[in-house]
């Protein structure tokens, strides 16, 4: 039997997903063209995080399909990357073999790769960090390591998970700036789930609300400017206005 064909890069079709008797997705469906930058939004506990679990392919425990260019993908992918909310840094290997872990092989070996992985620290503004220990790191330089890492096996999609909600403003503002940068060059198709309306105006080309009731996202907003974007010149005051006040409906906050 051929694969249903389709025109999205990603396709995410979750029909339910429990812990335990708990319901957290039903009959939820998210398509991604290549190269788009999708932001999911939405109170704690509504699902987002499981959904980005699921695409990773690290739950199987759901009923549903995940398929990248139109074939159903199952398990890990080295074409789909996940950066979570913290780096999750092992912290007795140096950034170097952090970034390594990151291979399918799951092996801390650098020595077949070091110059990728001095480009890649290159890339994330890190260059000559490569023997340095996570501890002599800042929280935004272990992000920048962390971005990095889910770089190595330079996947077609990024998944990333509040990844700089644990950073001050200013180092919140410049790792947007990488994620964008990184994102445009390396064309990559990009879902971003963030608690920062502004973040999401500033990264995405949609952004789509999700609530606390198993079902279909709620609301999906077009960000309708050209990327990459200036700060000062964000057209979206409208649209955060429209996003808040769909927050404060579904969740009645």
């Amino acid at each position: 039997m051929k694969e249903q064909k389709t025109s999205a890069l990603l396709e995410l079709s979750v029909q339910d997903k429990r812990y335990g008797t708990r319901a957290v997705l039903q009959g939820f469906h998210l398509r991604l063209d290549a190269g788009e930058v999708v932001s999911l939004i939405g109170a704690s506990g509504c699902g987002k995080s499981s959904l980005l679990s699921i695409a990773a392919g690290l739950d199987p425990h759901y009923r549903g399909s995940v398929r990248l260019r139109g074939q159903a993908t199952t398990g890990p992918n080295q074409e789909i990357g996940l950066i979570f909310q913290e780096p999750r840094l092992f912290p007795w290997l140096t950034v170097a073999q952090n970034i390594a872990f990151g291979a399918p092989a799951r092996s801390p070996d650098t020595s077949h790769d070091a110059g990728r992985i001095a480009s890649l620290l290159e890339e994330v503004g890190l260059a000559g960090y490569g023997a340095a220990l996570p501890k002599q790191l800042s929280g935004g330089q272990a992000q920048r390591v962390a971005l990095a890492r889910g770089l190595y096996t330079a996947p077609r999609v990024l998944l990333l998970d509040e990844p700089f909600s644990a950073v001050d403003a200013f180092t919140r503002m410049r790792l947007q700036d990488l994620l964008a940068r990184v994102a445009s060059e390396r064309r990559l198709t990009v879902l971003l789930v963030t608690h920062d309306i502004d973040e999401a105006l500033y990264l995405s080309d949609r952004i789509v609300l999700m609530d606390g009731r198993p079902g279909p996202a709620r609301a999906e907003f077009a960000v309708g400017q050209a990327r990459p974007r200036v700060r000062s010149d964000l057209a979206g005051a409208a649209l955060k206005a429209a996003i808040l006040d769909r927050l404060h409906a579904v969740h009645a906050i």
